[in-house]
């Protein structure tokens, strides 16, 4: 494969197997990012952690990319198993390291793979730093060697750092008991083992490697748990449903019973143990599709709440400026200021058992119902708006430019743009009179969608918003619609 078909996106790089990513592709991969670390740090050796998936090829490629670093003079320690993408992020920050590599592709489907880097801070690459590795793509002969390589497990150390921040001995005194969808993943039987170690009553699924996933997507969304919900549904004396996605850095939740429980929610539960319960200080971030709740219910002079870009990049850029308790985006990542500044799948999934625990609730069905009755339903809405017509591109910077008085007579109060990597506005919330009232649209640089997302004070009113949405693609695009 060629160099320069190779492009990053804002989280790596991910392809389809063998046509794109490949033994070759990922050696061009791997001398960019070995050059990248040695202009990065001239003066001594960097170093750098990486681990893998479950994914077809993962382990071949990881030891590819650990012999080419290697080759070139960097100190690489490689996964000898399988981990969740959490685990390199933790190592990096534990360790001090220059930088993580994980060789996934997430919760894309089985046909791809791709890597993920990870900095010196345990987080994501900033789109800066991603780029200047996409530059020096094929810049380079490819070096490898073994001898900077040592193959070691990593999670005693991630498993320790649980142990500090995970109260175990509440979930098990609480009696709630729990399923686990690791979705055939890379987070397989860990969350089990450590329940089962701290003797707190859980069930598995799906916790075998699986390169095909089983046949699903693993992405912990509520179409691809069907055997969580079974399982929930026959075992009626479960707690809560949890659910981790390919690489295990989000978290997806089920109620007792087999019902979904949005991120929107989830995020406020966490929201309102973090900062109610465990009196945790620090700023809340939120990617621009989530819910505004967080700022009514939430935001004081001294917790400020603050919208970013979607992409969990831009989180991990706040948490690196200011004390932060909590990072929410509505694809199911939650970072947490006392943890690392990335998302974390396993952690979120047992800090969850744990506000379960405390809330004195057996069943999360009791928890949410309260919760609501406490803080009212909440009212949010997306539609994934296919578009591929003239003036797509444009359509945003014609609205902002354009302006808008009113959404369906609510007087709009303010609008938020938001920059694509490529330097173009790609994202527009508009702010409505009242609590928790605006309408998002994001336009995708890699497909012909437009999405669109609302919050009301009603489900009608979301509905209104959402149809309104539309009608802003068309009339700011120049195109009629039916």
């Amino acid at each position: 494969m060629d160099s320069k078909s190779i492009h990053f996106g804002t989280d790596g790089w991910r392809g389809l197997l063998d046509s794109e990513i490949n033994k070759e592709s990922v050696a061009l991969v791997a001398q960019a990012f070995a050059d990248y670390l040695n202009l990065k740090s001239p003066d001594e050796p960097p170093t750098c952690v990486i681990g893998y998936d479950t994914r077809q090829y993962s382990p071949e490629f990881a030891r590819i990319f650990a012999e080419i670093l290697s080759g070139n003079g960097i100190l690489v320690t490689l996964s000898d198993r399988i981990v969740p993408t959490p685990v390199v992020s933790f190592t990096v920050k534990h360790r001090n390291m220059h930088a993580g590599v994980m060789i996934t592709a997430s919760h894309n489907p089985s046909q791809y793979n791709g890597i993920k880097f990870k900095a010196s801070y345990g987080g994501p690459f900033f789109t800066e730093e991603t780029q200047k590795v996409e530059a020096l793509l094929g810049k380079s002969l490819i070096s490898h060697t073994r001898e900077n390589v040592a193959v070691e497990n990593l999670l005693p150390d991630y498993i320790a750092r649980l142990y500090q921040l995970i109260d175990f001995e509440a979930i098990h005194s609480s009696g709630i008991r729990c399923a686990v969808d690791s979705m055939h993943g890379a987070g397989g039987s860990l969350i089990k083992d450590l329940l089962e170690k701290n003797n707190c009553p859980v069930y598995g699924i799906a916790c075998e490697f699986l390169p095909d996933f089983g046949g699903r997507t693993a992405e912990p969304i509520e179409k691809n748990l069907e055997p969580l919900k079974e399982f929930l549904r026959i075992n009626t004396d479960i707690s809560v449903g949890l659910a981790t996605d390919g690489d295990a850095d989000r978290l997806g939740v089920l109620l007792d019973g087999g019902s979904w429980l949005s991120a929107q929610e989830t995020i406020l539960l966490f929201a309102d143990y973090l900062i109610d319960v465990k009196k945790h200080p620090g700023a809340i971030i939120k990617t621009s599709s989530v819910t505004d709740k967080l700022r009514l219910l939430y935001e004081t002079k001294t917790q400020p709440v603050y919208d970013v870009q979607v992409g969990f990049k831009y989180i991990a850029e706040k948490m690196l400026e200011m004390p932060v308790v909590l990072g929410v985006e509505e694809s199911g990542g939650f970072g947490f200021g006392h943890h690392t500044p990335d998302r974390d799948g396993i952690f979120s999934a047992l800090l969850f058992l744990e506000l379960l625990a405390v809330s004195g609730y057996k069943k999360l069905s009791d928890l949410i119902r309260q919760f609501r009755i406490r803080h009212k339903i909440l009212h949010y809405g997306r539609i994934d708006y296919t578009f591929d017509l003239p003036g797509r591109a444009h359509i945003l910077s014609n609205l902002v430019k354009t302006g808008l008085k009113d959404i369906n007579t609510l007087p709009v109060t303010g609008m938020d743009t938001f920059m694509g990597s490529r330097g173009t506005i790609n994202g527009v919330k508009i702010r409505l009179k009242g609590d928790c009232r605006w309408l998002l649209l994001r336009s995708s640089e890699t497909e012909p969608m437009i999405r669109i997302y609302a919050e009301g004070q009603t489900e009608d009113e979301v509905s209104l918003f959402l149809n309104q949405g539309i009608g802003l693609i068309h009339d700011f695009s120049g195109v009629t619609h039916e």
